[in-house]
């Protein structure tokens, strides 16, 4: 059986929570699916105009990069998901790029740094101000800088062990 630590198709918003209408938010996800989507990732200009014309705000020159988002994960303000940096330990200082996977059920707390490579575990708990630069395990609630796994994520009331 496998555990269910949320379901955001229960979840409910205030009225006007999001501080835009249900129309335009229902437009973009039309975009969101389509031109967005669709684009190649090197048309980074065209992807960030989209992003701005529905009130998304991107620093100058952001390339969005390869990320993985599972279902019912809820990403809170502010988190910071880099999948680039740079070898330090070479003169040419290359350039990389990797992906980061958040599993199904997963929240980020506010503020949350996910650096290149990490994997977050299926209903994992990242809190507030977490530094994570290395994969944390399924049903744990981690914090820190960086993060560790801390204890296993209550389901129900019940704290329970994460499932193998």
């Amino acid at each position: 059986m496998t555990r269910q630590f949320q379901d955001l198709s229960r979840f409910r918003l205030p009225p006007d929570f999001r501080g835009r209408p249900a129309w335009l938010v229902q437009v973009w996800w039309i975009v969101q699916q389509t031109l967005f989507a669709w684009s190649s990732q090197a048309l980074f200009g065209w992807r960030n105009f989209l992003l701005r014309l529905f009130g998304a705000k991107i620093g100058h020159h952001v390339q969005i990069r390869p990320i993985e988002i599972g279902s019912h994960v809820s990403i809170s303000h502010r988190t910071y998901l880099c999948t680039g940096s740079h070898d330090y330990a070479k003169p040419e200082f290359d350039i990389f790029a990797q992906k980061i996977t958040i599993e199904d059920q997963v929240w980020l707390a506010n503020e949350v740094f996910v650096g290149p490579g990490v994997t977050i575990g299926r209903g994992a708990v990242v809190g507030v101000r977490s530094t994570v630069s290395k994969d944390m395990p399924a049903g744990m609630i981690c914090y820190g800088t960086p993060a560790v796994p801390v204890k296993p994520r209550a389901v129900r009331g019940v704290f329970s062990p994460p499932a193998t």
